[in-house]
């Protein structure tokens, strides 16, 4: 029996549908994107507890790791778990209104579902634990939450926002041992800034602005 499409013919619709399906993904990654929540800038987002960085962070000391365990190690940073805060709470404030849903959460055996304040699209490649890794502070994009009774985005986290980081990369290294250390920045000289960047083994800025470093 004659094949109904030639092998160029064939090559042709298999072309096509690879692009079809290609078209479809970006679509539904977009769609997935313009249909997330919107994040007010400068606006306390709604949490199913609510988290006071300041009191934590700056009252209690506790460390940035200790809740987003995975920073340094990870893309993802991490977000506190049930058994974490009852590291202190199953004590602390056992019976303190605002926490009746972390009781709950472990007793129905069901995790706590934090809302993200810094989301960014599927079709963005952030990695925490390289930017950690290369003297980025967690106040270059979440700003003093040390100073937040309640969490909200300081940084638009748009293209160019990135990018401008990216081109001039030096203004926004720190010390390894200020990284997750929230405090006002204070000026570094140009040998100090030519010393990090040679500790960081900083690769040069076309490299890091190149599309294949943030869209994989």
């Amino acid at each position: 029996m004659a094949q109904a499409f030639t092998r160029s013919e064939l090559l042709v619709l298999k072309l096509l549908g690879i692009g079809a399906a290609v078209l479809v993904a970006g679509a539904l990654g977009m769609a997935r994107w313009s249909m997330a929540p919107a994040i007010e800038m400068q606006e306390p987002v709604e949490q199913p507890i609510p988290f006071s960085h300041k009191h934590h962070v700056s009252d209690d000391g506790i460390d940035c790791r200790y809740c987003h365990a995975s920073v340094e190690t990870s893309a993802f940073a991490g977000m506190p778990s049930t058994s974490v805060c009852l590291t202190c709470h199953s004590v602390l404030f056992r019976d303190a209104p605002m926490l009746a849903p972390l009781h709950e959460s472990l007793r129905d055996n069901r995790p706590l579902v934090w809302t993200r304040v810094h989301d960014l699209p599927d079709f963005v490649y952030f990695d925490h634990s390289i930017h950690v890794a290369k003297g980025v502070a967690c106040q270059e994009c979440h700003g003093r939450v040390d100073q937040m009774p309640l969490m909200r985005r300081v940084a638009p986290l748009d293209m160019q926002w990135c990018l401008a980081c990216h081109r001039d990369p030096a203004r926004h290294l720190h010390a390894p041992t200020d990284i997750v250390t929230m405090r006002d920045p204070t000026p570094i000289s140009a040998d100090e800034i030519a010393l990090l960047q040679k500790m960081y083994h900083l690769q040069d800025t076309r490299r890091l602005t190149d599309c294949s470093t943030c869209h994989r």
